[in-house]
């Protein structure tokens, strides 16, 4: 016989309220988060327990009534002979005062979590015993983009890899970008992945936009930069002239993507410096022509202006980056850690505008879905647009507004969701919230979730390391969840360290002193850690 956990009392849009029978909450039955179903006469819907309370009530023994607030999560219709049919989310007709309320089984548990479509993947498990797995519809997760949100030390990174991981196995034909910023998904994925360093990869200069030159050529300050981005322009716009010649020459603008010389835009810039009507004085010429020598002649920028033959090497730079053909190694890692600060949000405004210009330009029956992730998402695309890299915010902002429609999935990932943009965000088709204690977050991600997520919302700051509230179309209806558990191997080098373990044993020598100093000064880097240490410890907030 089924029990009786009690009955409705109110009704208030997505919530319900309900008066318990002693023997609910005696025998446990009623919990913070459990599912129960209640039978209504149209339907049999599903809702999770947000709030329980001891109230006031002359009318019950003892003076005082046990209540439960739930939040409804979905319904099955009664069919023709009166059977329930399968669940959808969202509640058409509402329950009504009186309807009964049971707890949910091990079925109940199945029908509403388990999708019955062929693009599931599985990342998790449902419950602490690791009996009902936590599946994601990978087909709608990727195409309505992404979200994985939490605080330092609340699994960010392991999930992501799980996830990835979780997809990869089921679809090694995939393509996936993945920008990392801090190194730590190197070993994460094994032979799987292609990682590209700044010292073995090539991004040529003349990929970049105007936009992206602009940032990188011109001074920040917007009176200066007025001025020197017109320089600039005429300067561009000839030396690709000049490159192309002028038979058959295609039409060509200063953002068409095709090679031109440096020593071209000097050139250009210096004979438009000695006319006599020039409209400025020489300073401007004079900063755009240091400013490019200074970035041409650094060697940490090799990657970018190395190199003394100018070729046409888009289709290899494409290729590699987006893994056509997969070969095996359906995973791009772009290590960003060695890319100097100064540069690094150029780097990434050009890599998303590649993948998206790309899936644009190709015939529909020929393109190739991606997926991008992008780690550290607040500093690419923050709330406040006065800040950041401006047309690497709008790569961004593009792809999640417009990739869909191209093939190209978008997946965002930071421990600082209230420096995010929102209207960004509100593009993710699904959210994985992970532990949350800043106030100010919680309020973030709750405005973000959806009506009747309130129940697992609350249980933010209580997650412990690896569970997830998932919210969205990437899941058959809101759930709290257990990512898998990666081995060893697999695991994002995103640790800190051990200062307990490290100052119990004596440490540290002149030695390491003055290899640390060797490949500060032969890297030339100030801040960020050097780039072939094989044995380097992450320091960084995940």
């Amino acid at each position: 016989m089924t029990q009786s956990l009690g009955t409705v009392v109110a009704v208030t849009g997505a919530h319900v309220r309900v008066r318990l029978d002693d023997t609910a909450t005696d025998a446990g039955a009623a919990a913070i988060q459990a599912m129960v179903r209640i039978r209504s006469r149209y339907a049999l819907v599903y809702a999770l327990v947000r709030e329980l309370q001891v109230v006031s009530d002359p009318a019950q023994p003892g003076g005082e009534a046990r209540m439960a607030e739930l939040d409804l999560m979905g319904e099955c219709p009664a069919q023709a002979d009166g059977s329930p049919g399968p669940f959808r989310h969202g509640v058409a007709r509402f329950p009504a005062l009186g309807d009964p309320v049971e707890p949910a089984d091990g079925d109940d548990l199945a029908m509403v979590y388990l999708p019955s479509a062929d693009s599931r993947i599985t990342v998790g498990t449902l419950d602490r015993e690791g009996r009902l797995p936590a599946c994601l519809l990978s087909d709608d997760l990727l195409s309505n983009h992404f979200a994985v949100l939490g605080t330092t030390g609340s699994g960010k990174s392991c999930s992501v890899t799980v996830l990835l991981r979780a997809m990869l196995a089921d679809h090694p034909q995939g393509h996936v970008v993945l920008l990392d910023p801090h190194d730590e998904y190197g070993q994460a994925f094994g032979d799987q992945a292609v990682r590209l360093r700044p010292d073995r990869m090539s991004l040529p200069y003349w990929l970049l936009n105007f936009a992206e030159m602009v940032g990188l050529f011109c001074s920040p300050e917007p009176e200066l930069r007025a001025t020197e981005r017109d320089l600039l322009k005429r300067a561009v716009l000839a030396a690709k002239h000049a490159y192309a010649g002028e038979e058959g020459r295609p039409p060509i603008t200063v953002d068409t993507p095709v090679p031109f010389r440096l020593s071209t835009v000097i050139e250009t810039l210096d004979r438009a410096m000695g006319e006599l009507d020039k409209p400025s004085d020489s300073l401007p010429y004079r900063r755009v022509k240091a400013r490019i020598e200074t970035l041409r002649n650094d060697r940490r920028f090799a990657f970018m202006f190395g190199g003394v033959a100018v070729q046409d090497t888009m289709a290899e730079v494409l290729a590699q980056l987006l893994r056509i053909p997969v070969d095996g190694k359906p995973i791009t890692v772009v290590d960003l850690s060695a890319v100097p600060m100064d540069i690094v949000d150029a780097i990434v405004s050009l890599l998303a505008r590649l993948i998206f210009d790309f899936a644009v330009w190709s015939r529909p029956e020929d393109r190739v879905p991606v997926l991008l992730v992008c780690e550290e998402a607040h500093r690419y695309i923050p709330a406040d647009t006065s800040g950041g890299f401006g047309p690497t915010r709008d790569a961004l902002a593009r792809i999640a507004k417009e990739g869909r429609k191209y093939g190209i999935g978008l997946g965002l990932v930071t421990q600082r969701p209230s420096e995010l943009s929102e209207s960004i965000l509100a593009q993710c088709g699904t959210l994985f919230a992970l532990r949350m204690t800043n106030e100010h977050d919680q309020h973030f991600v709750r405005r973000a979730l959806p009506e009747g997520a309130d129940a697992l919302f609350n249980a933010l700051p209580a997650l412990s390391t690896g569970e997830a509230v998932v919210v969205g179309a990437g899941t058959t209806a809101p759930m709290r969840l257990r990512f898998h558990e990666l081995p060893a191997a697999a695991r994002p080098q995103s640790g800190t360290v051990s200062f307990a373990g490290a100052w119990a044993a004596a440490s540290g020598s002149r030695e390491q002193v003055e290899q640390a100093i060797a490949r500060w000064r032969r890297h030339g880097r100030t801040a960020d850690r050097p780039a072939d240490d094989p044995a380097r410890v992450n320091l960084r907030r995940r």
